[in-house]
């Protein structure tokens, strides 16, 4: 797949993507409407029959990153991720404008699903075994891969992990990016947020940015000329919705609904108007019901 479809896009270009898709809509800031369905019914005692009477829901996201989950003009994140948990909400019953969303960073995600201070968390969040333990993942909804972002025109040469050997490199604190790239090197900087690695990087305190290709993309765009992405993935990153654990039923739901997104091309849709306005749309990856 060609990574980038139009990376040349200037930053003042998506902002204004950005701007004119906070305007669209009772959807809180976001670029398109999520259908919502009328009065639908589920078993009792379900987290779903619970977050339909409600008519609320409490989702997790990021708000620090381009494409999938960035705080908008009127202080909501837009983005793909935050498309996903509109798709999940309108089969609830609930519109976007009844989402409460709260920022939620790699270090805390886990906990605030147990602590029950949101009910999932989408924000590019990677599905692995560790992870399995606490929360129950639904999905994937998206495929992503381990990348590296560096200086625009690659001045240090590099071309994947192994060419840092000796040099410093940034990443968030509890990501998966963390472990992945201490196979690599020890030397390094983490953060709570990757735009917090940007400064490092433009100041040559470190060689290399490293995370999923896809939030790499965004940064990369947002800060146009500015950085690239060297564009060889390292590793395989599913993105998964995050929920309670042994929540079987809501699971069940979640990954429902991804399917029928699929299948009637919402999630397309809601891809297009994010993170394709940068990149090509991808095919969607089969949902694992483990």
């Amino acid at each position: 797949m060609t990574f980038t479809k139009r990376l040349a896009i200037s930053a003042l270009a998506l902002a204004s993507v950005f701007a004119l898709s906070a305007c669209t809509d009772s959807g809180a800031g976001s670029p398109t409407s999520a259908p919502v369905a009328s009065a639908p019914e589920f078993a009792a005692g379900t987290t779903m029959a619970k977050l339909a009477d409600a008519g609320s829901i409490t989702i997790g996201t990021k708000f620090d990153q381009p494409l999938f989950g960035l705080k908008g003009p009127d202080g909501t994140p837009v983005g793909f991720d935050v498309e996903i948990g509109k798709l999940i909400a309108g089969k609830l019953g609930i519109s976007a404008d009844n989402i409460k969303w709260v920022e939620t960073v790699s270090a805390n995600r886990e906990p605030f699903i147990q602590n029950g201070q949101v009910d999932m968390v989408v924000a590019t969040y990677t599905i692995n075994d560790k992870r399995k333990e606490v929360v129950d993942f639904a999905g994937p909804y998206y495929q992503a891969g381990q990348d590296l972002l560096v200086l625009a025109g690659n001045p240090d040469k590099i071309t994947g992990p192994k060419d840092l050997a000796g040099k410093k490199v940034c990443t968030v604190s509890g990501s998966t990016s963390e472990k992945n790239i201490a196979a690599y090197t020890t030397d390094i900087i983490a953060t709570d947020t990757y735009s917090n690695c940007l400064g490092p990087l433009r100041s040559g305190e470190v060689a290399a940015v490293t995370t999923d290709n896809v939030i790499l993309a965004g940064l990369a765009d947002q800060n146009a000329g500015q950085f690239e992405v060297v564009d060889k993935p390292f590793t395989e990153e599913p993105y998964g919705i995050g929920l309670m654990k042994d929540d079987t039923e809501f699971r069940t739901f979640i990954n429902d609904t991804l399917e029928e997104a699929y299948a009637d091309g919402s999630w397309a849709a809601a891809w297009e108007s994010t993170a394709g306005k940068v990149l090509e749309t991808p095919t969607p990856p089969a949902v694992n019901r483990y």
